[in-house]
Order: C-alpha cells, then structure tokens, then sequence
C-alpha cells in the first residue's frame, strides 16, 4: 500500500491524494462508510456502489471476532468473501470497544481481558492476538491495539495510556512483521494513537504507514484516518 500526494492547496492544509491498495484506490479525501460486523446498516452494497460511492467500508475487529467469529472468517476466506465487498476494507482495532466495557474489562500491561456484550463469555485481547485477528479478517488497512482513555482523564493518566499504547504498538508492529497475509492480498498496517507530536514522533519510530486519532483525525506525512460514529474521514 502506498499513498500518492496529488494536490495541495497554498492556501491551507487542505489536499487530496491516492492510496493504493491490493483490492484498489483511494481516492481522498473521502468518507468511509461504518461497516462494524462486516455491513453497513441499512445500506446495501449494491446501493454502497452505484450510490453512495463508498471506496472503502470500515469493519470492527472486536464485533467481528465475537461474531461470526474467526472460524467463519476462515473458512470463508476473509471478510471480502464472506460479505461480498470486493473494495478495500480497514479494520479498527476493538481498543475504543474495549474501553467502553468498563465495568467488565480490565487492563493490564499484557493487554485486556473482557467479558463479550453478547453473551458475557470471557476473553482477552492483546497486541498479538488482535493482529492475527485482523490477518484473519484480510483487511487491507490495520490499525493497532491501543487504550483509549476517557476524555475527562487527568494529564498522568493519559500520559500513562499513551506510553502503554506506544508499547502495544511496538508488539503489534512486531507481529505484523512476524507473520503472513492469510489469503492472496496483501494487507498493510496503521498505528492508531492520540493525535499530537509526541505520538507523530512514535510513528516516525514506530515505522508504521500513518497514524490515526480514534476519535477524530490525525495529518501526518503519509495521510490521516479517523473515526466517527457513522463514518470515518480520510484526508
């Protein structure tokens, strides 16, 4: 995956550009339609296409790990084949997920143990086992585990957070670098941490392809992705 810088306005930061990838082109910016569990509600594909366009739909690694679950994913050979989107698809980590499960997830150095919303059955996600999650999703553009911390956190506890998302990151960039693609595709991986300079300068060290904010979005050289309750903007 690459990103192509087209235009750029002298007026502003504004510009637009293409990001390759294996199952084809970004135009951005644009906006990316939420598929969470592998759809877009209320929408269907065919009207995903010929209507409202959509060059990439976004799925949730944590709503698809619970369900249909991994062995359906497999078995079907990845996200694309099991719903019929032949477009790219990026995967969020689960991380914003996870951290609204408060009262029935906790937080450790290793990663996080929860309990799913669908059946209260036990689970534990960490940096690792989320990147062979989104592998086995076949997504063409991956974002890292990370802790959100809640938006009335104090200067130390969102200073511990970004340093334990910086460490998650570091393994998730690890795995990634361990392991294949499942399928014929190949997929890359975005590193998905607050948006400020300390965190621009993670992924500078980090090596990933960009950095995106989870709540809102993050520019930085290579390109900008971002998360919103219906879609997602990319700049």
């Amino acid at each position: 995956m690459f990103f192509e810088l087209q235009h750029t306005d002298n007026a502003s930061d504004a510009r637009t550009g293409i990001i390759t990838t294996a199952h084809g082109q970004i135009r951005t910016p644009i906006f990316m339609p939420v598929g969470t569990c592998g759809s877009v509600k209320g929408v269907h594909f065919r009207e995903l296409r010929e209507q409202v366009k959509a060059q990439i739909i976004l799925g949730n690694t944590y709503h698809l790990y619970l369900r249909p679950g991994l062995d359906v994913l497999n078995a079907a050979g990845g996200l694309h084949k099991f719903n019929t989107w032949d477009k790219p698809i990026l995967t969020d980590s689960g991380g914003f997920q996870v951290f609204s499960l408060t009262g029935i997830r906790k937080l450790k150095e290793e990663g996080c143990e929860f309990r799913s919303h669908i059946d209260g059955s036990k689970h534990f996600f960490t940096p690792e086992n989320v990147i062979d999650t989104e592998r086995a999703i076949g997504a063409d553009i991956m974002m890292a585990f990370d802790e959100c911390p809640p938006g009335q956190s104090d200067y130390q506890y969102a200073n511990n957070s970004l340093m334990l998302t910086q460490r998650w990151l570091d393994r998730c960039i690890k795995r990634f670098n361990e392991t294949e693609p499942l399928y014929v595709c190949s997929v890359q991986f975005l590193d998905v941490s607050p948006g400020d300079d300390q965190v621009c300068a993670f992924f500078g060290i980090g090596g990933g392809d960009a950095v995106a904010d989870g709540a809102a979005s993050a520019v930085t050289q290579n390109g900008s992705a971002g998360a919103g309750d219906d879609c997602c903007f990319v700049g």
